[in-house]
């Protein structure tokens, strides 16, 4: 039987643009097998809401008194290292090759710490971001962990009606709050009654994740949860 178009088109790229580890430069994968040990893996116990690690309390300084429209956050990594570096990659220097890798990594923890979902939803960009970038990395990650853990992905549902400032430049979480407050939107009822599990690339204090939630589940969601490749501490 002959290999999916997909799979032919990407050995073919393989051997026209071999890949090299972002963190040791070494040939044959964008995160090389010694470098994969070495990655800033989050380790329980963390908050119920954030996924931030913990002590013994069960939540955080920022969640505790915090209302959340979102049922959780959680990633696998801390926004460090070669994490940091690849989402970097991903997002801003156009290597959208990256996304089965890091797809994969978020699949791996999926499978380990599942999470009631019956679709994927990508964090939208605004209209405008999309044009500038030319691609929704969320999206991107969102297509490609859809392809690993069987789940459908949702896109053109929730949709981001406001063009703000990126959160990385609101310093203060209230700032970051107000940054997303209206800012997204429920076109349709395709998310009515679903249990959804939102997809971004960071998280930096949950505002967006939860501003999403939020319009999700006056729409009709049944849960929201939040998967990220990486939680800013």
């Amino acid at each position: 039987m002959l290999p999916p178009i997909a799979d032919l088109k990407r050995a073919a790229l393989d051997l026209l643009f071999p890949r090299w580890c972002i963190g040791c430069g070494k040939e044959g994968s964008y995160i090389c097998r010694d470098c994969r040990r070495g990655l800033p893996f989050i380790s329980p116990p963390v908050c119920v809401y954030c996924g931030r690690p913990l002590g013994h309390e069960a939540l955080c300084r920022g969640c505790d008194n915090a209302p959340a429209q979102i049922d959780g956050i959680r990633s696998p990594f801390v926004f460090s290292g070669i994490i940091r570096q690849a989402i970097h990659e991903l997002k801003y220097r156009n290597l959208r090759t990256l996304a089965p890798s890091m797809a994969g990594l978020l699949n791996d923890y999926l499978t380990e710490n599942p999470l009631p979902g019956d679709v994927l939803v990508p964090v939208p960009l605004h209209r405008k971001r999309l044009r500038e970038r030319g691609y929704n990395q969320s999206a991107l990650l969102a297509g490609e962990l859809g392809k690993l853990s069987g789940l459908p992905v949702i896109t053109g549902c929730l949709v981001r009606q406001s063009y703000t400032a990126p959160q990385a430049r609101s310093v203060a979480v209230a700032d970051r709050r107000k940054n997303v407050a209206e800012a997204f939107a429920c076109r349709d009822s395709r998310l009515k009654d679903k249990r959804v599990i939102l997809i971004d690339d960071v998280s930096t204090s949950g505002a967006t994740l939860n501003a999403c939630a939020a319009v999700l589940k006056d729409a009709g969601a049944a849960s929201v949860w939040g998967l990220v490749m990486a939680l800013e501490l």
